[in-house]
């Protein structure tokens, strides 16, 4: 079967539903749960779920096969289809608490908005076979709520996030740049592991040459440059970025890089379970502290959009009915098609299925 794209702004994604077994089918006029003792249909949620299903089919088949849905990949005691039903559920709880809330950042649609949701709904049902259409549950209306959920949803993330502070000093967003040779511990500390007299006596002439080797390639890196030390050695160079607060690196390293002056190549740093040798490239390397300056932001407006949001959620009053949820299963696989620019005889061949 052929599912063609589904699109507004906000939204557009392009699916080929293959029905192995089962239609998909649900009773789409159950109420799968009340938001303050308001209805939430069960085919909006199924909706949800089946779509998020489809736009992750052919990585998660590609790589655990078509058996991913009805195993317990991870060991949790859940299968990978209640996992996506679990976080499919909280985000249809998220969609219908922002739209109840919605006066309270004065967000509205426009009749633009409202039409071209109507429009993209429409189209979708027209585009696609009967088989498609049912194996995502779809109908006019269902892709209709969806679609206006989701562009309330961004809208109410917008009006929210908007009233964070988005000021970074540049010492909050100093990040500097390094580079540096690690040189592991793991194969002597195996050696160490061993019990025998003559093994121990082997271990510890290991650790002895390998300390040894990288305290000489540590002076020969501060005399004639990281790199050509390294190539002398054997060992790779690499390079990372850091801030004053960075829990990534080892407490050793990062103590020693807020030491060294910039381009400056620090002595053996003999941390648990490696040894390094590192060089100060740039003290504030600019590119990684505007990226930091953003992400700094981003963290707080997100923090902000979860704390508002986890607030309605603790007074208003969201019942799920379990069983009713339960009723929903991947019993249809997906598999997302690029949309071919050839020509119309390209594109029908792009959305049939093998």
């Amino acid at each position: 079967m052929k599912l063609k794209r589904i699109t507004t702004l906000l939204l557009s994604t392009m699916i080929a539903a293959s029905l192995f077994a089962g239609c998909g089918g649900v009773n789409k006029d159950k109420t799968v749960a009340t938001l303050n003792g308001e209805p939430v249909k069960l085919g909006i949620a199924n909706f949800t779920v089946r779509l998020q299903q489809a736009n992750a089919d052919d990585f998660y088949r590609q790589l655990f096969g078509d058996t991913v849905w009805t195993s317990d990949m991870y060991g949790t005691g859940m299968t990978t289809e209640d996992s996506f039903k679990e976080d499919a559920i909280a985000s249809v709880q998220e969609m219908y608490t922002l739209q109840l809330h919605m006066e309270d950042y004065g967000v509205s649609l426009s009749d633009e908005e409202k039409d071209a949701i109507a429009k993209a709904a429409e189209t979708f049902m027209s585009d696609n076979k009967k088989d498609a259409i049912e194996a995502l549950g779809a109908t006019t209306d269902i892709v209709e709520e969806y679609l206006t959920l989701t562009t309330i949803q961004n809208k109410m993330h917008d009006a929210i996030i908007a009233d964070v502070d988005t000021n970074v000093t540049d010492e909050e967003a100093k990040t500097s740049s390094y580079s540096y040779v690690v040189i592991s511990k793991t194969s002597e500390e195996e050696v160490q592991s061993t019990e025998t007299a003559e093994s121990t006596e082997t271990a510890d002439e290991t650790s002895d040459s390998v300390k040894t080797q990288a305290g000489e390639f540590a002076k020969a890196a501060q005399t004639d440059g990281l790199e050509t030390a390294a190539e002398a050695y054997g060992y790779t160079v690499s390079s990372g970025t850091f801030t004053a607060d960075d829990t990534g690196l080892d407490a050793e390293v990062l103590e020693t890089l807020q030491k060294l002056k910039e381009g400056g190549v620090s002595g053996l740093i003999d941390t648990e379970s490696s040894y390094y040798v590192v060089r100060l490239d740039a003290e504030v390397d600019e590119k990684a502290t505007e990226e930091n300056r953003k992400s700094i932001i981003s963290e707080r407006q997100e923090n902000h959009y979860n704390e508002v949001l986890d607030g309605w959620k603790e007074t208003d009053k969201w019942e799920l009915d379990e069983k009713v949820w339960a009723s929903v299963s991947f019993d249809n696989l997906f598999t997302l098609i690029e949309e071919s620019t050839e020509s119309a005889v390209d594109t029908e061949t792009a959305t049939e299925l093998q």
